[in-house]
């Protein structure tokens, strides 16, 4: 099995720090996505990462889609079984990746842009998006156990991710969340191994 990613993709981060710690044997392949490899474009006709390969050869993408195939994989490791309590994990999950939906928007806008071009109030948005979040997330943390589930690994990404492009920027008021890394990396030493 292979997961095609990218070390700076929360997405990519996030599947690859869940599978590790699951214990599915998956071999990271870090992927250029610009280049359009072979590998890639093959296997995923949007030429987005994270993309896993299994080992029969069958292509899963979107990072909330390998998340559920890992789950059923590992028959329930990563979602509650009660109905109730895996949407609350689901809903998490599509919190802090619609966050990085807008991180990334933000990112795209400046590095694809001229100066001149670049358009500021569509910035602003995405990072009011980012601001009213964040303040949920601080006020809404999951609780974190020994029982990891997908939302605290969107999560720990997520965070990974904003600290890479946002270093600063988001911290001031949000103490819970600033320090809720150093909680996930006792229940996950390996955190520190998926950087960028």
């Amino acid at each position: 099995m292979k997961i095609l990613y990218s070390p700076a993709s929360p997405y990519s981060n996030k599947v690859r720090m869940a599978a590790h710690h699951i214990g599915i044997a998956a071999e990271s392949v870090l992927t250029d996505t610009n280049a359009n490899p072979p590998e890639l474009i093959d296997n995923n006709p949007l030429g987005k990462i994270p993309t896993l390969i299994t080992a029969d050869g069958k292509a899963i993408y979107d990072s909330r889609a390998i998340m559920h195939f890992l789950d059923r994989e590992t028959k329930g490791k990563l979602y509650p079984k009660n109905a109730a309590k895996r949407t609350e994990v689901e809903i998490f999950e599509a919190l802090c990746d619609g966050i990085c939906d807008s991180l990334l928007a933000i990112v795209y806008e400046k590095r694809f842009h001229p100066p001149e071009k670049v358009h500021q109030p569509w910035i602003d948005r995405q990072w009011e998006k980012v601001e009213r979040a964040l303040d949920y997330l601080n006020a809404n943390l999951p609780k974190t156990g020994g029982k990891l589930n997908a939302g605290h690994f969107a999560l720990a990404a997520l965070l990974r991710y904003i600290e890479l492009r946002f270093a600063g920027e988001w911290q001031r008021g949000r103490s819970k969340l600033k320090n809720w890394p150093a909680k996930f990396e006792k229940h996950f030493p390996d955190y520190s191994n998926f950087k960028a």
